[in-house]
């Protein structure tokens, strides 16, 4: 059975990788737990920032594109069957990157109030958690319930649509934006500052 024809396959096979990695090469001194909680925000991140950035540079334009295309099959497919799932897996990968986040400050010594209460030694991370957070509330209180309106999943007027849109939009181009400087303040933090 080759493990990369579904998607769990694929996981368990990155996982299963990882550790062997971890077992043969480590760091030799046991378990780590400020390494594995580290890796896994990373990993969480990137689903979630990797999806944030498909919506708005592909699915955005595509759909957009569909529906200004009166030959072609319109933007029905995406809204249907790809927005629906690529939202699924947004909005539960801002929630892990937001908890293994505040799990990596404990595990890191920082602390999660030190580091939103911006104390020295935690300002560069503490910017960083607070446009996170930002971020995060804007996925589960502004793109997701707008967008359910979008789709459909929630009943909704044109009117109420067409407002739903627009919010879904402004947030999802403000966590754009924001996960910008939010990423330089993640490795900031790890890697000896910022980069000037």
């Amino acid at each position: 059975m080759n493990p990369l024809k579904s998607i769990t396959g694929t996981l368990v096979l990155g996982f299963v990788t990882a550790i062997v990695v971890m077992v043969l090469v480590g760091g030799g001194g046991g378990f780590n737990l400020w390494s594995m909680v580290v890796w896994l925000h990373v990993f969480a991140g990137v689903i979630w920032i990797g999806l944030l950035y498909y919506f708005n540079f592909v699915q955005a334009p595509a759909v957009a594109a569909g529906a200004a295309d009166s030959d072609g099959p319109g933007p029905a497919a995406i809204n249907k069957y790809v927005a629906p799932l690529a939202l699924l897996w947004f909005r539960w990968a801002a929630l892990a990157t937001w908890l293994t986040g505040a799990s990596a400050l404990e595990a890191m010594g920082i602390g999660i109030m030190n580091a939103f209460t911006l104390q020295p030694g935690a300002v560069i991370i503490g910017i960083g958690a607070w446009m996170g957070t930002i971020m995060l509330f804007n996925v589960w209180v502004l793109i997701w319930p707008n967008q359910k309106k979008i789709l459909g999943m929630v009943e909704a007027s044109d009117e109420e649509k067409a407002r739903a849109k627009f919010v879904a939009l402004m947030a999802s181009r403000t966590n754009t934006f924001l996960s910008i400087p939010m990423l330089m303040c993640m490795v900031g933090q790890g890697h000896g500052g910022l980069p000037f």
